[in-house]
């Protein structure tokens, strides 16, 4: 399945919840879904997991989205052990997994053909963790995933889809910064 294309998805299911997207799954969702509510953390390879279980204990009463590929958390495994033991009920985390680094010139990662991430997911205490490899399958379960209480897991198997333009200044940018916090501070 394409990255796009499941993100197109999961707009249809994103309404108030803060969004944590890195790298190129943050790139194609700026462009798929703009707004305030996407907190941008490019830049920080690994961090998404972390941001995201901050923000998910900082918000218990809110939604936690976070959109991490698979390169990027290899680097910071050990998160998911912190996510598992701090339980967070507001927090699901979709690894996006394609066997690179993507936006680092499509490099493989460790284990490309062996690491699972569901099951270390699992092993690291998340409530539950699935596997996604087919579009309709993600479609048709998707509302009830995202209802579960958390931590959940999601390793979405996919492949690019439409190369999405890679604005390093906007992410980078105190704008979008400035946006994110207004809008959680507003809401």
């Amino acid at each position: 399945m394409r990255r796009d294309h499941a993100l197109e998805i999961l707009k249809q299911h994103i309404t108030d919840e803060l969004v944590v997207a890195v790298y190129q799954s943050c790139f194609d969702w700026l462009a798929i879904n703009p707004r305030d509510l996407n907190y941008v953390g490019v830049g920080a390879m690994g961090q998404a997991s972390s941001h995201g279980l901050g923000l998910a204990l900082a918000n218990p009463d809110r939604s936690v989205i976070v959109f991490d590929g698979d390169g990027s958390l290899l680097m910071n495994l050990g998160s998911l052990v912190t996510i598992g033991q701090a339980a967070p009920k507001n927090l699901h985390h979709f690894v996006f997994v394609n066997g690179v680094y993507e936006v680092n010139g499509s490099h493989p990662i460790p284990g490309k053909d062996k690491v699972d991430f569901a099951a270390i997911a699992r092993g690291a205490g998340y409530r539950n963790a699935v596997t996604f490899n087919d579009l309709d399958a993600f479609r048709r379960d998707l509302g009830a995933f995202l209802t579960e209480p958390g931590p959940m897991l999601a390793a979405m198997h996919i492949a690019p889809g439409d190369p999405y333009p890679r604005d390093y200044d906007f992410i980078h940018s105190r704008e979008a910064h400035n946006r994110f916090r207004t809008a959680l501070m507003r809401s």
